[in-house]
């Protein structure tokens, strides 16, 4: 993988990853473009002591903009876009309508392929792996900033996610605080390992995954199921056998099964409603330890934390969605319509060819 940094007209970096050592990056972003402002701040809520993050300036973003006028295909035949060079395998570059910015943050955006037409199923195996690669850079680089405590790496895919651009995407979200997801996993790991004298909670959860009836596949290195109480009609969840607390703990075993993985589970997704059914919307989510310190999580430390990718989809069933009502929304209390013991087998079903 070469590296390359370069700055977009408005100051906003911007990396190529490619395949080929010797790749020349040297474009410039033509586009006269004003400084990026943002109005990027944080909010604690006291009563439930979590975080929200306002910011108005998005309101202006863009909007499903027709495929030829697309600002994350790459720069050719006079029209500018996000990406000033003719090409890329993959590039990464800071949103210009952030959620997150300055000691808010950072947000980033992930271009999988300059492919408009593409999907990250339909990446070939070397490609997934650079993203990989990308993604394990980006965490890297990003966890560095001061202003930055937990990494988070993720797809949204479809417009029924809210996608606004049909690019093959995802963005890197990197926060000023432990998000409130996080924080209840490192509570319920502090209280296991305090209640079994030591033993982990992930590694605990894993392996009565591995010995029932709701995994998905299972590689050398890799582990994919359907768990116990899931939230979403489908969801899977992929975990490395060697638990490592975020992207940069893999081995280069793992690495390397990981592309053959995860495109099968992808391509499985999209096979759940049958052939003749629109792509499969859904969110693919890197879940990585915080960066900061945890002694508020007694006992617990990073290497406590299990890395994982939590894959899911809002639609449950052919032409319906799963909607966040009254007790999802008003009291967080999901309500599953498909048992996930039947949504593992349809996934073993659908094997892609």
């Amino acid at each position: 993988m070469k590296k390359t940094s370069t700055r977009l007209a408005d100051g906003r970096e911007l990396v190529y990853y490619d395949l080929a050592d010797d790749t020349v990056r040297d474009a410039v972003d033509r586009r006269p473009l004003d400084a990026t402002v943002t109005t990027s701040e944080i909010r604690r809520d006291e009563l439930l002591g979590d975080s929200v993050a306002v910011a108005s300036h998005r309101q202006g973003r863009t909007y499903h903009p027709p495929a030829d006028e697309c600002p994350l295909c790459p720069s050719r035949d006079g029209r500018l876009s996000e990406i000033p060079d003719s090409s890329y395998d993959v590039v990464v570059f800071e949103n210009r309508f952030p959620s997150l910015a300055g000691d808010s943050g950072r947000c980033e955006v992930v271009c999988f392929t300059s492919d408009h037409d593409a999907s990250f199923a339909s990446l070939g195996e070397r490609q997934a792996r650079l993203v990989l690669d990308a993604w394990t850079d980006r965490t890297s680089e990003l966890s560095h900033l001061p202003s930055v405590e937990q990494v988070f790496c993720f797809e949204n895919r479809g417009a029924e996610i809210g996608v606004t651009l049909q690019h093959p995407h995802g963005q890197i979200y990197a926060y000023p605080f432990t998000t409130p997801r996080t924080a209840l996993m490192l509570r319920q790991v502090a209280a296991h390992k305090e209640a079994t004298g030591g033993e982990n909670l992930f590694d605990a959860v894993v392996e009565r995954e591995r010995a029932g009836e709701r995994v998905v596949l299972e590689g050398e290195h890799w582990v994919a199921f359907v768990p116990y109480a899931a939230h979403w009609p489908y969801e899977v969840h992929l975990y490395p056998k060697r638990r490592v607390p975020d992207l940069l703990g893999l081995d280069e075993a793992a690495r390397t099964e990981f592309p053959r993985v995860y495109l099968e589970l992808l391509r499985r997704f999209d096979r759940i409603f049958g052939e003749n059914e629109p792509p499969t919307p859904y969110i693919a989510a890197w879940h990585q330890a915080p960066f900061g310190q945890l002694a508020e999580f007694d006992g617990v430390t990073r290497d406590d934390f299990a890395l994982h990718l939590e894959l899911f989809t809002i639609r449950r069933t052919s032409g319906k969605l799963k909607f966040l009502a009254g007790s999802e929304s008003g009291m967080n209390v999901f309500i599953n319509d498909v048992p996930p013991e039947r949504a593992a087998e349809r996934l073993r079903e659908v094997a892609s060819s």
